[in-house]
């Protein structure tokens, strides 16, 4: 049961501006670490107050914000950043 990392324009954008081996990292700590659990909720966690609902994973000092889509089995990048300004609306 293999989960489907699709991103969005806005976390597109922001992969393409980061430096190659740490999109690399990211890139790789999705396809191979996330995507292939039954259950990625394992490995992330739960945001709260006005980003309920999103999902954290922390790769070293970065974060990746996404919404899981349990019915289609897709995990959506909505942001992906340095972990100081990831939050940051």
């Amino acid at each position: 049961m293999g989960w489907t990392i699709k991103y969005t324009e806005i976390a597109a954008k922001q992969m393409k501006k980061m430096d190659k081996a740490t999109a690399n990292i990211i890139d790789k700590y999705l396809t191979l670490r996330v995507a292939t659990l039954d259950d990625p909720t394992q490995l992330g966690k739960a945001l709260l107050h006005n980003k309920s609902g999103l999902w954290r994973y922390r790769i070293a000092d970065h974060r990746v914000i996404c919404q899981l889509n349990n019915n289609e089995l897709i995990v959506l990048v909505l942001k992906v950043g340095h972990r100081k300004n990831v939050y940051d609306e």
